[in-house]
């Protein structure tokens, strides 16, 4: 029988480490529990945010 190992787990490592980063970073600059809450939901799409900056630096 043929073994399959998951190869990706390395970097769901990185990004469940970004989103706990992100989460504490959003969180502890809300200034109430909604904007806590928004920083939450901020830190599950912190990616999209990276990309979007980074994209802009290039200007593309």
């Amino acid at each position: 029988m043929k073994k399959e190992f998951q190869t990706h787990a390395p970097n769901n490592a990185v990004y469940g480490l970004g989103l706990i980063g992100a989460a504490i970073y959003f969180i502890s600059n809300a200034t109430g529990f909604w904007m806590g809450l928004v920083g939450f939901l901020k830190a599950l799409v912190w990616p999209a945010f990276l990309v979007y900056e980074a994209l802009k630096a290039v200007g593309a």
